[in-house]
C-alpha cells in the first residue's frame, strides 16, 4: 500500500486537479430525501433528529405484543439490522456510544478482560482520545454534535448519550460558535416532553441496556414505554433513529428503525455494505450530519442511508432475523470447518496412499487420488451455492447449510469426473476451478449475496467485508483462476491440432523444445496454437482480477496484486516467452499498477461505486492515509497470532517454494518427470505458489489467504499430478511419448 500511496500521488496530477478537502473519501454520496417538506417546515429546512439507542436489543425483541409502540414504528418507517462492530468482537455499549461521537470505530480502556467497562463521564474523553491513537481509525471526536449545526445546542437524555455528545476541551467547533459546549442533560426518557425535544436540533437518549435472562422481556416492555414518551413528543417533521447501539453478553446484529419524511415503509440501505437492509454503526453518524445539512468531515468512513422499497413487515423482520442467524452460523462454526477441511485432507490423500499401496495399485492409486482431489475442491464453489436456498430461514441454519454444501460439492464432482474432459490431466481439476471461478465472480458482480454467512464468505459480525471476495475466499479464488486458465490454455491450444486416438497427458504448451514429440508440426500451428493459449489465459484473467479488483465489484487491493502476477506468468509461458529477471520484476509490480489504475478510476470517476480504494486515493491526496496504512500492516503482522497454528503457514508456504524449485531435495522425484511430460505444469505450480505469497503479503488478512488456499489448491494439484504422471514403462506414458503428433505438444518456434 506504500506503493500505491506513492504512484497514486505521481499519477493525480495526470488525471486532474484534486478534489476539496470536504469531498475527500467521499466520491458517491447518495442522496437521502429532504424531510423539510413536512408540515410546519420551511422548505429546505434541516429536520430535527432524535436518536434514541437501547444498547442489546434485537429484531427477536420486538413484536406486535410485546413492543407495540416500536412495532408501529416499524411499521410506518425503514428498517434494518445493525452492525456494531468496533475494534474488539463484542461491543461493550460504552464503545457504541464512542463510535457515534467520533463517527469511526473507537473503545474505551478495558481494564477486565470479558467485562465491559462503565459509562465514563466526558471529561474523560481526552484520556480515551489519546488511547485510541493506536487502533488508527482516525477518529473525530465531536463529529456526532457537530451535526446541531449553528449555535451547537445538543439535549442528552442518560450517561451515553452525553457521552456521545462530548467535545474535546481543545476543540473548536465546526461552525464558530464557543468550543466545548456542553449538551442539556435530562436524568432519563421519563422526563421528556415536547417540550425538552423540540429545544434543541438533536437530541440522543440513552434507554440503558437490554439484559439478558429472565429480566429482558420486563426491561425491553420498559424501553417501549419510554419510546412511546419520546414518539408522542417528537417535533412536527423531525426524524426519529431508534438502534441497538451495542452488543449485550455476545455479538449479534442489532435492531434499527428510522422513522421521517423519506423513510416511509422501506428498507434501510447504505453505500458502505452495498447489502440491502444491513447498516454499520458508523454509518449513523454520517446519515444524521446528512440529515442535518452538514458537511460530512474529511475521512469520515461512514455512508448516509437510503431507503428500498419492501414486503409486509413481518416477512422483512423475517429476513433480518435471518441475517443474524446466518452471522451466529459463521461464528460458531468456521473455525471447526477449516479444521475439518485441512485434515481431512490429509486423512483422505494418506488411506488413498497406505490402502492402495504397491506397484500393482499405481493406476487405482491415482484414479482415486484425482477423485478426491475433484470433490474436496468442489466443497468451495459448493458452500457458495448452498445460499441458493435460503438456509438462514430454516429450522436448523448450521445443519442445512452444510448439508447443502456437501450436495452441491457431491453434483461438481460428480460433473468434473464423467465428462469428455476427464481424459484430460488437467481436466476435472479445471472444471471445479472453472466453477468456483464463475460462481464467485458473478456473485460478486451482482452483490455477494452468495457469500454471506458462509464459511469461504464474508462474516457480517467481524465487518471486515460486505462485498466482494472475502479473506476466507480469496486465496481459493486465485488458485482457481490459475487452474482454470491453464486447463483452457490447454484446451484452446489443441485445438489447432487434428485429434488422435490416444489419450492425452495434458496441456503442452510453453517455452523450450519438448521431449521428441511435436517437433514436425508446422511453425505457423504451432504460433496460432500459442496465440490461442494465450488469449484463453487473458480471458480467464479479465473476468476472475475485473470480478475482484474494479471498484464497482469486489474493489479488493490485495487480491488484484496478489492474481495479475499470476495470470502474467502464466500467459507469458502460454506464449512461448521465457521469463528472465527484468520480466520478473516487471510481473511482480504488474499487480500494483492495476491496482493504480483502479484507484485513481474510482476516485476521479465516481460513478464507478463508493469503494474503499478511492478513499484511500483522497487520504493519499489530502492526508490520512498513514493511519490507514499502519492498521492493514498492523493487521498483517497480527494475523501470524490468530491461532496457535498460524505460524506453521509461512513455513509450509516457504517449503512448497523450495520444492518447485528443488523437488529432489524432498525426494520428489516424480515432480520432474510429471513436468516433463506436461511443461505447462510447473508454470501453473509457480503461479499458485505466487498468488498465495503475493496474497499473505499485500492483504491486510496476511496468512489467512495463504491458509485457506492451501486445502483447496493442493488437492486439485495432486489430481493434476496423479493424472499426468505414471511409473516408468507404464503403458499409458508410452503411448503418450511415443506419439509423433500430439496435438498439445507445442514447441518454440525459432
Amino acid at each position: 500500500m506504500l506503493a500505491v500511496a506513492a504512484a497514486v500521488l505521481v499519477a493525480a496530477p495526470v488525471m486532474g486537479a484534486a478534489r476539496p478537502a470536504a469531498a475527500v473519501a467521499r466520491p458517491h454520496r447518495p442522496a437521502t430525501a429532504a424531510p423539510g417538506s413536512d408540515a410546519g417546515m420551511r422548505p429546505g429546512q434541516a429536520p430535527d433528529v432524535v436518536l434514541v439507542g437501547i444498547p442489546g436489543l434485537r429484531w427477536t425483541d420486538v413484536s406486535p405484543r410485546a413492543t407495540p409502540n416500536l412495532w408501529r414504528l416499524a411499521a410506518s418507517g425503514s428498517v434494518g439490522t445493525l452492525v456494531v462492530r468496533t475494534v474488539l468482537p463484542r461491543t461493550c455499549p460504552v464503545d457504541g456510544w464512542l463510535t457515534l461521537n467520533a463517527g469511526a470505530r473507537a473503545m474505551a480502556r478495558h481494564t477486565v478482560k470479558g467485562q465491559c467497562p462503565p459509562i465514563t463521564a466526558p471529561s474523560s474523553l481526552p484520556a480515551i482520545a489519546a488511547y485510541n491513537r493506536r487502533f488508527h481509525y482516525n477518529a473525530d471526536w465531536g463529529a456526532l454534535a457537530s451535526a446541531a449545526g449553528r449555535g451547537g445546542c445538543t439535549t442528552a437524555l442518560g450517561p451515553g448519550a452525553v457521552l456521545a455528545l462530548a467535545r474535546l476541551p481543545s476543540q473548536q467547533d465546526r461552525q464558530n460558535i464557543r468550543p466545548n459546549i456542553a449538551p442539556r442533560y435530562l436524568p432519563g426518557a421519563g422526563s421528556v416532553s415536547r417540550s425538552g425535544l423540540v429545544r434543541c436540533p438533536l437530541t440522543v437518549a440513552d434507554l440503558g441496556t437490554v439484559p439478558a435472562g429472565s429480566r429482558r422481556a420486563a426491561a425491553v416492555r420498559a424501553d417501549d414505554a419510554a419510546l412511546g414518551s419520546i414518539v408522542a413528543g417528537m417535533p412536527r417533521g423531525g426524524i426519529l433513529m431508534v438502534a441497538g447501539t451495542a452488543d449485550g453478553t455476545a455479538p449479534h446484529l442489532r435492531l434499527l428503525v428510522v422513522s421521517g419524511s423519506g423513510y416511509r415503509a422501506g428498507l434501510l440501505a447504505t453505500a458502505s455494505t452495498r447489502q440491502p437492509g444491513l447498516v454499520q454503526l458508523t454509518d449513523l453518524t454520517a446519515a444524521i450530519l446528512t440529515w442535518r445539512h452538514q458537511p460530512l468531515p474529511t475521512g469520515l468512513v461512514g455512508s448516509p442511508l437510503t431507503r428500498q422499497g419492501r414486503d409486509g413487515l413481518v416477512s422483512t423482520v423475517r429476513g433480518l432475523v435471518g441475517q443474524d442467524s446466518a452471522a451466529q452460523v459463521y461464528r460458531s462454526t468456521f473455525g471447526w470447518f477449516f479444521a475439518a477441511y485441512s485434515v481431512g485432507d490429509g486423512i483422505l490423500f494418506g488411506a488413498i496412499t497406505l490402502l492402495l499401496w504397491g506397484s500393482s495399485r499405481r493406476k487405482r492409486r491415482r484414479a482415486c487420488a484425482r477423485a478426491a482431489g475433484a470433490f474436496a475442491g468442489a466443497l468451495l464453489p459448493g458452500s457458495f451455492l448452498a445460499s441458493v436456498v435460503p438456509w438462514w430461514l430454516l429450522p436448523h441454519p448450521a445443519t442445512a447449510l452444510y448439508l447443502l454444501t456437501a450436495a452441491w460439492a457431491a453434483v461438481i464432482g460428480a460433473v468434473a469426473l464423467s465428462g469428455p474432459w476427464r481424459r484430460d490431466p488437467y481436466g476435472p481439476p479445471g472444471i471445479v476451478s472453472a466453477i468456483t471461478v464463475a460462481v464467485i465472480g458473478l456473485d460478486v458482480m451482482t452483490g455477494s449475496a452468495l457469500q454471506l454467512g458462509t464459511p469461504f464468505g464474508l462474516s457480517t459480525l467481524l465487518a471486515g467485508r460486505f462485498y466482494g471476495v472475502g479473506n476466507n475466499a480469496l486465496g481459493p479464488y486465485g488458485a482457481a483462476g490459475m487452474l482454470a486458465a491453464a486447463w483452457l490454455a490447454g484446451v484452446a491450444a489443441r485445438r489447432r491440432f487434428s485429434p488422435g486416438p490416444q489419450i492425452s497427458p495434458g496441456p503442452q504448451i510453453g517455452p523450450g523444445p519438448q521431449l521428441g514429440v511435436g517437433e514436425h508440426d508446422p511453425p505457423p500451428v504451432r504460433r496460432e496454437a500459442r496465440r490461442d493459449a494465450t488469449l484463453a489465459v487473458a480471458g480467464v484473467a479479465i473476468f476472475t482480477v475485473i470480478a475482484s479488483g474494479w471498484p464497482g465489484f469486489g474493489s479488493k487491493f490485495g487480491g488484484t496484486v496478489a492474481m495479475v502476477p499470476g495470470f502474467v506468468l502464466l500467459g507469458l509461458h502460454a506464449a512461448g516467452v521465457r521469463v528472465t529477471l527484468r520480466r520478473a520484476a516487471l510481473i511482480a509490480v504488474s499487480g500494483l499498477a492495476a491496482v493504480v489504475v483502479f484507484a485513481l478510476v474510482n476516485y476521479f470517476v465516481p460513478l464507478t461505486g463508493q469503494s474503499h480504494i478511492g478513499e484511500f486515493v483522497g487520504q493519499v491526496l489530502h492526508g490520512g492515509a498513514g493511519g490507514v496504512l499502519q492498521r492493514k500492516i498492523n493487521s498483517n503482522v497480527g494475523s501470524l497470532t490468530i491461532t496457535p497454528y498460524s505460524p506453521l503457514v509461512p513455513v509450509v508456504v516457504i517449503a512448497l517454494g523450495l520444492l518447485l524449485a528443488r523437488p529432489r531435495w524432498f525426494g520428489a522425484w516424480w515432480l520432474p518427470r510429471s513436468w516433463a511430460a506436461a511443461p505447462m505444469l510447473r508454470a501453473t505450480m509457480a503461479a499458485l505458489w505466487v498468488v498465495a505469497v503475493l496474497g499473505w503479503l499485500a492483504d491486510d488478512s496476511g496468512v489467512t489467504v495463504a491458509a485457506a488456499a492451501l486445502p483447496f489448491a493442493l488437492p486439485l494439484a495432486i489430481a493434476i499430478h496423479a493424472g499426468v504422471g505414471g511409473p516408468p514403462g507404464d503403458r499409458r506414458e508410452q503411448t503418450a511419448q511415443n506419439t509423433p503428433h500430439a496435438p498439445h505438444q507445442i514447441t518454440r518456434s525459432t
